[in-house]
């Protein structure tokens, strides 16, 4: 087992933050190749430009933010907040009073790929299984307007949660999310990593936690030390912008954020488990 992430991981929305030193960096970088404009429209919406990667959606930034084309083609100006704790988007889910959002997840591997593991290469052990469940019933133990199940089929379903590249989980990246549409709905795909368990170690509890972050990017929240992340993920303080999606504060929650009241929507994470403090549960009561 690897030491237990070394320091600290980026949450992709996740991601370790160091890199593999045996990945194939022709690959990554010719899959790097961004166009300037685009570098230059991310850079204006307030984001790091460094690092950033193109996916099938979109761009991933900041190690674990999916900004998608719609999102570059509708981002507004930029525009400041104030130093505060808990952000959400400008765009949330519509629930109508009450809303159910299904999730599903391939079961089977054990954690590997391309090794002969059961289930094959794309699905998940079951311990990312029941990091899921517990994810859900942690929203769910919530009382909010919007509730979670897992489906076991993938017609219809809300948010696919499916496995990241191979390239990706050995480079680090531990999932990655986007943000609710315009038209109310949640982010549709949780990308994960299938080897939290087999390869870090991970408690059903820490793998929970993880997923339970880019559930929360999927209805509308932030980083919460979205505007220095330098508060969980050490090094410089950088602060992510608005990035055309919003960065609005939360009313209830604290100005300024702190590593030990360990938000689960802290930027990076020691791979421990993380509960809604109760200024979580503050923004999630005021948001659903």
């Amino acid at each position: 087992m690897k030491n237990l992430f070394l320091l600290l991981m980026n949450l992709a929305f996740f991601v370790l933050i160091f890199q593999s030193c045996n990945k194939d960096e022709s690959e990554v970088n010719a899959r790097n190749k961004v166009p300037q404009e685009v570098i230059d429209k991310i850079t204006n919406m307030g984001f790091n430009p460094d690092g950033i990667v193109i996916v099938e959606e979109g761009y991933r930034i900041e190690r674990d933010i999916i900004i998608t084309h719609e999102d570059l083609a509708y981002a507004p100006i930029e525009h400041k907040v104030p130093l505060a704790e808990q952000y959400s988007t400008n765009n949330l889910v519509a629930t109508g009073g009450s809303r159910e959002i299904t999730i599903y997840a391939p079961e089977g591997s054990t954690g590997g790929r391309g090794k002969g593991k059961k289930g094959g290469s794309e699905g998940f052990s079951p311990a990312m299984i029941a990091g899921l469940d517990e994810a859900i019933a942690r929203y769910n133990a919530q009382n909010l307007e919007i509730t979670f199940r897992r489906v076991t089929s993938s017609k219809r379903v809300d948010i696919k949660m499916t496995r990241l590249s191979s390239l990706d989980e050995q480079s680090g990246v531990l999932g990655s999310a986007g943000f609710p549409s315009r038209r109310g709905n949640p982010y549709g795909e949780i990308k994960m990593s299938g080897i939290l368990e087999s390869e870090y170690g991970l408690s059903v509890d820490g793998i929970a936690t993880i997923i339970a972050h880019e559930m929360g990017h999927c209805i509308g929240f932030r980083h919460t030390d979205y505007f220095d992340r330098s508060i969980s993920c050490n090094g410089n303080a950088v602060n992510e912008g608005s990035a055309g999606v919003g960065a609005n504060h939360i009313p209830g929650t604290p100005t300024g954020a702190t590593l030990s009241a360990k938000s689960w929507m802290l930027s990076c994470t020691d791979g421990t488990n993380r509960p809604f403090n109760n200024d979580d549960q503050t923004a999630l009561d005021y948001l659903y």
